[in-house]
């Protein structure tokens, strides 16, 4: 199986490092500085197994990497369309493309039926461009739990396990996800395929909206989000009006509140991706992680008012700090 990683960042490096010990054929599309520190000194990965240093083949040029059987698309959702389109030189009739995102996916609509089947979801798909850039049919469902966070380029931390479970988003059992969950097992990843990717959706969702947006505006790890009486009852009003949205779309979350309390404490002190993000004057991934669920719960009539207001303050911060750059 020829297989693609696209996008360099934290968590695709991290994927990168665990795939090429097994899978030869692994390949990297990257860009920049990144793109050349890779090339001349591979990628490194400190994890919970030990010290992974693998040499794999990258370019910016997808023409050159050539056609994918597996492309897994590492970005944040902002650079989706960007990343789309500059991988369409390797997506064949038979590439199965895994976007590893953050947040309610564009997909959530597709390959279902459901009162708003085929609907895009426009704080992420605007323009209606994704569906074209890939057909739905193309498409695994995932959800990574993988905290990794960057310390060099090319130089990745991920100090906690690492789980991704996958699922066709037509939520049918099929052989090619069977054979995709393989490809991560086999190379010391915890896999799991799914009948209902979307409930593990919601559950990825609850964490990074119960955390990312509300690290940036009180700057604080997992640790104290998730356990300092001065935050937890943000939190858990933010929980709450997720999981009332989640239920409303028929998804179950499989966490009682006080054990995913306790489950996120239980991280330590890591920042959130969009904390990192914010320290590095980035534009912040909150359409998908949050901008995206309020206008879910808008179809259903729902009001999330603790979850706006952090996803207002988090958006107002950084689009100080980044005027003032």
């Amino acid at each position: 199986m020829k297989i693609c990683i696209a996008g360099a960042g934290a968590i695709g490096c991290a994927l990168a490092a665990r795939l090429a010990k097994v899978h030869k054929q692994l390949c990297l599309l990257a860009r920049g500085d990144n793109l050349i520190r890779i090339k001349e000194q591979g990628i490194h990965l400190s994890d919970l197994d030990g010290e992974h240093h693998v040499h794999v083949r990258a370019s910016d040029d997808a023409n050159y990497l050539g056609p994918q059987d597996l492309i897994l698309v590492c970005t944040k959702t902002m650079a989706l369309e960007t990343i789309l389109t500059s991988i369409q030189p390797m997506i064949h009739s038979n590439t199965v493309v895994i976007p590893v995102v953050n947040g309610i996916p564009w997909w959530y609509f597709k390959g279902i039926e459901s009162r708003f089947g085929g609907e895009n979801i426009r704080a992420l798909d605007p323009k209606d461009q994704l569906e074209t850039l890939l057909p739905h049919s193309q498409i695994i469902g995932s959800v990574i739990f993988l905290t990794a966070s960057r310390v060099g380029l090319g130089n990745v931390k991920a100090n906690n396990p690492h789980l991704i479970v996958l699922g066709e988003i037509n939520h049918e059992m099929t052989d090619r996800l069977e054979a995709i969950r393989t490809v991560f097992e086999l190379a010391g990843i915890e896999s799991r395929s799914t009948d209902n990717i979307r409930d593990q959706v919601w559950t990825k969702v609850a964490a990074n909206l119960t955390s990312n947006p509300l690290s940036v505006v009180t700057q604080s790890t997992l640790e104290q989000i998730y356990s300092n009486p001065r935050l937890t009852p943000l939190v858990r009003s933010i929980l709450d009006e997720t999981m009332l949205t989640a239920a409303a779309f028929g998804a179950r979350i499989r966490f009682d509140p006080q054990t995913f309390m306790e489950l996120g404490a239980g991280m330590g002190a890591i920042k959130t991706s969009m904390l990192q993000d914010y320290e590095a004057g980035l534009p912040l991934e909150t359409d998908a992680i949050g901008h995206s669920v309020l206008e879910l719960a808008s179809k259903m009539n729902l009001s999330m008012p603790t979850t706006k207001h952090i996803i207002n303050l988090a958006d107002f911060m950084s689009e100080q700090q980044r005027s003032m750059a």
